[in-house]
């Protein structure tokens, strides 16, 4: 069904998102509201040290519990890094993409904050720590039991807004690595409504599969492995340009630059490895999966790229869309005539 309202056209998709996006938001603010009076700071330190060299009251499982701990910090941000992938659908990507990518950052933060520090601090940081929906039993432990089931049903809808935008993400990804021949081309077809139709449908095929086993907390580091590298290398990237190519148009500039960049790439590796103190599993299972990546790049993937440089392939997309934008000019001009 989420496949298929994508597949209907990017509008009605991204209204459908922000629809359940907002329902989702209330539900965290509604919850806010309830505990805000409950609040004790002494909750957030109520977990008993391990005993192990380094732990405190303040850090029960030491340095070693906050490296494992990275991956689910990584998840309430995770997949905010597809926002830039909306920029061929924007109407001014210099000026749009930055202030979306921006605005998501500042209020995924300030959601962050509500759910890590507001619930533990109302119920307690050994309850929210062992709770598999946070949210709910906050409420049910600070007596809002009525609450607690709106929540519920409402927390379905975060759930929905997280395959909406993993969704849109994926698809773009996968189109426009298809379209540049890393990928088989028959992905980057598109359907009448101009959606990455089977770009849209392999990889959610794939991924129901993957689902039915169960493995959540694997499938979740597995991702933000997957993403940690993604980082990794966008911020390296980031560096190569500001060095290669000091004088490329920018239309919109990272504050601090190079240094800023520097940062995002030893975090980025830090919570990349932080993973592995979770489950080594998901840290090996993604590096394979990279392998097998690689070797069909390497054996085959390279003799079907559409150019040679990153470069080249924007100039043939340019150059494609002004072929296009000439035709759409010539139809409206003859429609006229023939009426």
């Amino acid at each position: 069904m989420f496949v298929g309202i994508h597949l209907a056209g990017v509008g009605e998709a991204l209204k459908v998102m922000m629809v359940i996006s907002g329902l989702a938001v209330f539900a965290i603010l509604a919850t806010a509201v309830a505990l805000v009076g409950d609040f004790d700071s002494a909750n957030l330190f109520n977990i008993a040290p391990s005993g192990e060299a380094g732990t405190s009251e303040f850090l029960p499982f030491g340095w070693y519990g906050v490296w494992a701990a990275l991956p689910f910090a990584m998840w309430l941000f995770l997949a905010v890094e597809g926002v830039p992938l909306a920029a061929e659908e924007a109407k001014d990507p210099g000026r749009d993409m930055p202030r979306g990518i921006i605005g998501a950052m500042v209020f995924l933060l300030f959601t962050a904050l509500l759910v890590v520090v507001l619930l533990a601090g109302a119920a307690g940081a050994q309850t929210i720590g062992a709770s598999g929906v946070p949210l709910v039993d906050a409420l049910k432990v600070t007596g809002n039991p009525t609450l607690a089931t709106v929540i519920n049903v409402l927390g379905l809808a975060g759930l929905i807004a997280s395959f909406f935008s993993i969704i849109y993400g994926y698809s773009r990804l996968v189109f426009a690595l298809s379209r540049a021949g890393y990928l088989p081309k028959a992905l980057s077809l598109t359907s009448k409504r101009k959606a990455p139709m089977w770009a849209l449908i392999v990889p959610g095929a794939f991924g129901f599969l993957v689902s039915l086993t169960g493995e959540g907390d694997l499938i979740l580091g597995m991702a933000v492995v997957g993403a940690t590298i993604s980082y990794a290398l966008m911020s390296a990237s980031h560096i190569l340009l500001r060095i290669r190519q000091p004088g490329l148009a920018r239309p919109y500039k990272t504050p601090g630059g190079i240094m800023t960049s520097a940062i995002a790439l030893i975090l980025s590796l830090v919570a990349m490895t932080g993973v592995y103190a979770f489950d080594p599993r998901a840290f090996n299972y993604t590096i394979v999966l990279f392998v097998v990546g690689a070797v069909y790049y390497f054996a085959y993937g390279k003799n079907q790229l559409v150019a040679k440089s990153a470069d080249e392939e924007l100039a043939l997309v340019l150059d494609a869309e002004s072929s296009l934008d000439e035709e759409e000019a010539v139809i409206a001009r003859a429609r006229p005539s023939e009426a």
